[in-house]
């Protein structure tokens, strides 16, 4: 039996030891004890003898299990550094696609602008010569036309349908086109986020240009259904500092207002159990030739609008006749022949943007609120001239003092 100094002795033996392999590799580390060990075997005798060579035993089986360690850690080294190669080489491809087809889809967006371009440019030279030329017989002008229309439509029809048709198959393309580079653009973005794999449940689909509008869909079996869930758009600054709530667009549908290009629209879906925060891709697009059009109307004193009244303080309005909106340098005016509706000039009272919800004909109407207690909700015959609307009476009314903006205008909320 060991006596307690001896016991002792091989403490601070033991000790010493450690702190001088305390800085020495692992494998050394065990080699060092188990020399320790075989020298103190030699030492003791009877049941502290069997329990040194217990001891022995143990490390040995520990330096094989270090051994096969990192063996296995060297395998899997080798494994993440062949994932991760693989993972840059499938990044590398995938920004090659999506640069080709940014390409590509700029290529032609950029081809559809020139040609709309060179359609409005000749419009604006067709009304040029049509107001040198008004001194002419107007009565012998038109019958010449029609006749000249009725001769090209007897001899060329099928020419003039193929080139609708050609055109509209262009449009589609272009649709097509824009659709899947955003979509492209959203799977990269969410690549870049690692959550290629987290499964999403709605998604904005629309083409994010002023003109269009958006619209939430779930893509998920587990999605709440929209109609049981809170929903509310933002607009966010280009720099993304500042959010500013849009009030009134709390639908599932919203179609962007000229106030909205060169911003990112967020959308917030809000259920009991969750909320999820939808953005655009980028900044909103301004619609092509629409900037052009608007500087063509300002010159004007007064530009008339063909529009049909939807809504009267709210409440659905059934008679769907053609109205006249007149957007003058100092005041609105709605007229339904010679029967004035509303005429009032621009003040801090007047409020005027686009229709925030209303499904699919939404980009194609506006809120117009001329006073206190009176408002409407017009359609136009198209988007150009919603857009072009609210544009021109914005700049009017910028020229007054006024700022006109929607309903309740919130401040920008800060992040």
């Amino acid at each position: 039996m060991l006596t307690f100094w001896r016991v002792f002795q091989l403490q601070i033996f033991y000790h010493a030891r450690l702190r001088e392999a305390a800085s020495l590799e692992k494998h050394v580390l065990l080699k060092k004890l188990r020399d320790a060990l075989e020298s103190l075997k030699g030492r003791v005798a009877g049941r502290n003898k069997d329990d040194v060579q217990e001891a022995i035993a143990m490390v040995e089986s520990l330096a094989v299990q270090l051994t096969q360690r990192e063996g296995e850690l060297i395998q899997e080294k080798a494994e993440v550094k062949k994932l991760t190669n693989f993972l840059k080489q499938a990044s590398a491809d995938a920004k090659k696609l999506v640069d080709e087809e940014r390409a590509f889809a700029r290529s032609e967006i950029d081809n559809a602008r020139a040609a709309v371009q060179r359609v409005e440019e000749a419009l604006q030279e067709h009304e040029r010569m049509s107001r040198a030329s008004g001194k002419q017989d107007l009565e012998q002008l038109m019958k010449e036309v029609q006749e000249a229309r009725r001769i090209k439509m007897l001899h060329q029809p099928s020419k003039v349908m193929d080139m609708e048709y050609e055109l509209r198959a262009l449009r589609a393309q272009l649709e097509e086109k824009s659709r899947h580079y955003l979509r492209l653009q959203k799977e990269l973005a969410r690549t870049k986020k690692g959550e290629e794999n987290i499964p999403h449940l709605y998604e904005l689909e629309g083409t994010e240009a002023l003109g269009s509008y958006l619209q939430i869909q779930p893509c998920s079996d587990n999605a709440h259904e929209l109609l049981k869930c809170s929903i509310q758009w933002y607009r966010v600054s280009p720099e993304g500092a500042k959010k500013e709530l849009i009030s009134g667009a709390s639908k599932s549908v919203y179609a962007p207002d000229p106030f909205d290009v060169g911003r990112t629209l967020q959308v917030d879906i809000i259920s009991e159990s969750l909320q999820i925060t939808l953005s655009t891709t980028g900044p909103i697009d301004p619609a092509a030739g629409l900037g052009t059009y608007v500087e063509a109307l300002v010159r004007k004193h007064d530009t008339e609008f063909n529009v049909v009244v939807t809504q009267i303080n709210g409440s659905h309005h059934p008679n769907e006749s053609i109205h006249l909106l007149h957007v003058g340098k100092m005041r609105m005016k709605l007229c339904k022949g010679k029967t004035t509706i509303a005429k009032e000039y621009y003040s801090s009272s007047m409020q005027l943007c686009g229709v925030r919800g209303g499904g699919n004909a939404a980009a194609q109407a506006l809120f117009w609120q001329p006073k206190q207690g009176l408002s409407f909700v017009l359609a136009f015959e198209s988007v150009r001239e919603r857009n072009a609307a609210i544009m021109l009476a914005r700049r009017f009314a910028f020229d007054c003092n006024i700022i006109l903006a929607g309903p309740d205008h919130i401040a920008p909320i800060e992040k």
